[in-house]
């Protein structure tokens, strides 16, 4: 079931980000995603399955860009590969077509992901190496809505 983050989740997600590191994520990103959570956060979802929380993932909004973001998609690994992250991008993007107020959705991720987007629709923009932290480069990528 998705439904809407609430700050009582906030050490689960720690937690997902923890298993993920360090295959898709650096150690230091875990300073990120807690501003992310205490400051950043505008629309963010959960993955919530028998009481337990094992994915996650958000839409921060960029006006300026006329695009929405998604942000801080993390899947427990004994989930992944089984859907749940397409469920979570689908809701997602759905939420940001009804709105109708913006044309693209640009997702910054990694080599290690980019071809879950690309799978999705996404198509690559640009890549800096070593962007998040050593060895873990940016892929911007963009879909057209």
């Amino acid at each position: 079931m998705i439904k809407s983050y609430s700050p009582e989740y906030k050490l689960d997600l720690l937690h997902l980000l923890r298993l993920n590191t360090p295959h898709y994520f650096n150690q230091s990103e875990e300073i990120d995603l807690i501003k992310y959570l205490d400051e950043q956060i505008e629309d963010y979802y959960v993955i919530e399955l028998n009481n337990k929380i094992i994915g996650c993932g958000g839409i921060n909004y960029e006006p300026d860009k006329n695009a929405a973001i998604i942000s801080w998609d993390i899947i427990h690994p004994d989930f992944q590969r089984k859907g749940l992250g397409k469920e979570i991008l689908t809701y997602r993007i759905d939420r940001i077509k009804k709105m109708g107020i913006y044309p693209q959705v640009i997702v910054r991720t990694s080599q290690f992901t980019n071809k879950f987007y690309e799978k999705n629709g996404f198509k690559l923009i640009e890549t800096v190496k070593d962007y998040w932290a050593k060895g873990i480069d940016l892929y911007y990528m963009e879909l057209k809505l």
